[in-house]
């Protein structure tokens, strides 16, 4: 007979095509097989795409819950470096930092999602954050503090574009639950900078447009994307109808909270625990 909380934690994962990923059975060769295609993509491409992840039939309900609370995105149009940083009038007129490009697009905070939802349960269900971090192979990652940026929904407008940026969190896990009719492809490139090394020549030829290191990922309805975007330059291009991607966030250490300049401009505005987590400085010695 299984307990109330197990019972309630294989609930949480009744979205997941546990056949295809059983992220239930951490100990089955099923599962370390599964692990093994995740782990080889991240190695060798910088990123995985875990196809089919959420049940045919929890498809339609996933959209629904995002379609919902859509409408309350924050939408801007904004001009970004990869960096969300300041101009810097210091630093030559080409230098990535000096390089901005149009960013259009929206985000739906986590204090909208329904408490209970898909959405939510999924992101703190502990098979499924164990899953998270084999694939990453950490010991262990942990869900945000930051109040707006555990979970958050990407809405894509047609004819917007998320511009070329890194993330401020090491790891991305995301879901696609509306695609667009054409266009809108995910372009990245894998582990362009390192802790303390911005690679700043690399940078510039991918903003030029003549690196040969770009890559292009396609992904479908109910696809999970794992992605280590703190490292790895990415954009979203201009597609053709709406595009909704919902975006878990894990962190390697507990307590994260993002920056507040960042979280004012995807968000229009910030919480008291921003602005006493700006007093803890980042150790990494990259630009946030």
């Amino acid at each position: 007979m299984r307990h109330d909380h197990e019972t309630a934690a294989l609930s949480a994962l009744a979205c997941v095509d546990l056949d295809k990923w059983p992220i239930h059975e951490p100990e089955s060769a099923a599962y370390r097989a599964r692990l093994d295609d995740v782990r080889t993509a991240l190695h060798e491409v910088g990123c995985a795409r875990v196809d089919g992840f959420v049940r045919q039939e929890y498809r339609r309900e996933f959209d629904a819950e995002v379609n919902d609370v859509a409408p309350m995105a924050h939408f801007s149009t904004s001009s970004i470096n990869p960096y969300f940083t300041p101009d810097d009038p210091s630093l030559p007129a080409r230098h990535p930092r000096r390089r901005y490009s149009e960013n259009t697009n929206g985000f739906v905070a986590m204090d909208r999602f329904p408490q209970g939802g898909l959405a939510l349960s999924l992101y703190r269900n502990a098979a499924f954050q164990r899953f998270i971090s084999d694939c990453l192979e950490e010991e262990k990652l942990y869900t945000f503090d930051d109040p707006l940026a555990g979970v958050v929904v990407n809405v894509m407008k047609e004819g917007q574009q998320l511009a070329w940026h890194y993330d401020t969190n090491e790891f991305i896990v995301s879901l696609l639950t509306r695609k667009p009719e054409k266009g809108g492809a995910f372009e990245y490139v894998p582990d362009l900078r390192r802790p303390g090394d911005e690679c700043y020549d690399e940078v510039e030829s991918v903003l030029d447009g003549r690196s040969d290191r770009v890559r292009s990922l396609a992904l479908e309805l109910g696809d999970l994307q794992i992605f280590k975007g703190r490292f790895s330059l990415h954009r979203v291009v201009k597609g053709e109808g709406e595009r909704h991607t919902v975006i878990f966030g894990y962190a390697k250490e507990p307590g994260f909270i993002g920056r507040v300049e960042r979280t004012r401009k995807v968000h229009n505005r910030v919480t008291q625990a921003h602005i006493d987590a700006e007093k803890r400085a980042r150790n990494d010695g990259l630009a946030d």
